[in-house]
């Protein structure tokens, strides 16, 4: 989350700010002020036989990376849809400045070490360089809308994540993401990917939620749409945030689901009976349709873990895209009064969750507060006799360098929460000059549902750490990795066996032992 005019950049709210508001609050394309209405989904039985627990001890490949990307222009591509169900063809437009391309289908998962497994390649096909991006003034929302390349049909392909290489004839590569999600979840650990993030952040023909052409937030787009490539390697924010994650609960050989926040907007079936669900490092823009889900989600018993920071912060709304449903992300932040949903649809505003007209802050699911950015500091352990230390080796003020940022979150007394919650690390820090913490904290809910957060946006990250997979480490090391990754198979193994409040030790609370309020 970069800052905005009129907040420091350590702000996110601001304590004594966030709380002046919520005392007098109720918490609980042109844009339109509109509710897509849900989509049906497919009702086939699933084959069993495309679960990811069959692909943990497949033959991998290595050679799965990018090498070079090339100019922009070199080649880039996008999918007509975030995610298919296995089976589902899905279209692949590409532009490329080389005679002729090919694409291979990646799979991510362990694969004995290899991280990957290639399933499909495509025949060799001609290029072309497409039309230059066109922008629609109203939302200044930049999309592509280029015709299909080709269509793939997905016949075969296991539940999962994927990684799609663009590779031109000039040895110039991308990735392209997706998501062949599951149609049902019930027994397992549903991994929750987060596209809307990921296009919330995209620049690619020169506009984000951030940013527009010129640079500056004024012009940022606010709409933004899936009928684009993303910039950069075309999957960032996959490969930072999530794909470490991916792997490690392939390798545990837990029941696992694939789905996005969108398609959970869209439909919760994948959620009913799950054992889990797992947001990752970077999931910052939720449409309350998809919180709402998630939250009657952890109601019934299913279990909750963010492995970020900053976490169900943005309140988005989607709408339809040139030719299909649901390809705009309308966010209009701090032009919030320009939101046609302003004045008539407060619940639909986009803006910060824990912002009027409709405040809703996101501590009620996640238990912690989003505070600031950018920050780099220590992750100390509070309660090293917690299960999820279990066999990590920390004792009590433990610390562990740079695994907390560049985004955080803590507890923030008086702010809503979700019942008793434990903090069990709580890592001093100065962000923006003024002197803070991040908390990793725990809690259960009524159902018995056991809800997580790790208050760190570098906690995916550090699976990794010390290794140079993602081509830099904010100087954690492989100390930080085995503590992480300890951590995270206690977890995600304690939640896999379902509500967690009936299995687990409960949290003891000492929030106002900590903070003293």
């Amino acid at each position: 989350m970069a800052p905005v005019p009129g907040s420091t950049p350590s702000d996110g709210l601001g304590r004594r700010r966030f709380l002046t508001l919520a005392a007098g609050l109720s918490l609980g394309t042109a844009a339109a002020c509109t509710a897509a209405p849900p989509r049906p989904q497919s009702t086939a039985a699933p084959d069993r036989r495309l679960r990811p627990e069959a692909e943990r001890d497949a033959p991998g490949t290595a050679d799965w990376r990018l090498g070079s990307t090339g100019p922009p222009e070199a080649v880039a591509g996008y999918t007509d849809r975030v995610s298919v169900t296995p089976g589902e063809p899905f279209g692949l437009h590409v532009s490329t400045t080389a005679a002729s391309f090919r694409v291979s289908a990646f799979r991510v998962g362990w694969y004995g070490g290899s991280r990957a497994r290639r399933v499909w390649t495509s025949e060799r096909i001609p290029g072309r360089a497409q039309p230059a991006p066109r922008l629609l003034p109203a939302t200044r929302t930049v999309r592509a809308d280029w015709p299909q390349t080709l269509p793939v049909d997905t016949s075969g392909w296991p539940e999962g994540a994927y990684l799609l290489r663009l590779e031109a004839d000039t040895g110039h590569r991308r990735h392209v993401p997706l998501i062949v999600r599951s149609a049902e979840g019930a027994g397992r650990t549903v991994l929750l990917h987060a596209p809307a993030t990921w296009q919330a952040y995209n620049r690619w023909g020169g506009s984000s939620l951030y940013n527009g052409a010129s640079g500056a937030y004024a012009t940022r787009s606010l709409a933004v749409s899936f009928d684009r490539p993303y910039d950069g390697d075309g999957a960032e924010k996959f490969l930072v945030y999530e794909w470490a994650l991916v792997v490690l609960a392939e390798r545990l050989g837990i029941p696992l689901a694939y789905t996005t926040g969108i398609d959970v907007h869209r439909d919760p079936a994948v959620l009913r009976g799950a054992r889990a669900v797992v947001c990752l490092g970077h999931d910052e823009y939720w449409t309350p349709q998809q919180r709402a889900h998630v939250t009657a989600a952890r109601d019934a018993g299913t279990n909750v873990a963010f492995l970020g920071a900053n976490t169900c912060f943005r309140r988005v709304r989607l709408e339809a895209g040139e030719r299909a449903d649901d390809r705009t992300v309308i966010c209009y932040k701090t032009d919030y009064r320009a939101d046609p949903c302003y004045g008539s649809r407060p619940a639909l505003v986009t803006t910060d969750y824990r912002l009027p007209p409709a405040a809703d802050p996101e501590s009620s699911l996640t238990g912690v507060l989003y505070e600031g950015y950018p920050v780099d500091a220590p992750y100390v352990v509070r309660a090293a006799d917690h299960w999820l230390y279990d066999g990590t080796g920390a004792r009590t003020g433990d610390s562990f360098a740079h695994l907390v940022g560049v985004e955080y979150d803590r507890i923030i007394p008086g702010a809503p929460a979700p019942g008793p919650v434990e903090i069990t690390a709580h890592s001093p820090l100065v962000c923006g000059g003024r002197p803070s913490h991040s908390d990793s904290a725990y809690y259960t809910a009524a159902g018995g549902a056991g809800v997580f957060a790790t208050g760190t946006m570098r906690w995916v990250e550090g699976l990794v750490a010390g290794t140079g997979m993602l081509g830099r480490d904010h100087g954690m090391d492989a100390r930080t990795r085995a503590f992480v990754t300890r951590t995270t198979e206690n977890l995600l193994r304690t939640f896999a066996e379902g509500p967690a409040g009936r299995h687990a030790p409960p949290p003891r609370a000492n929030v106002r032992a900590v903070y003293g309020a």
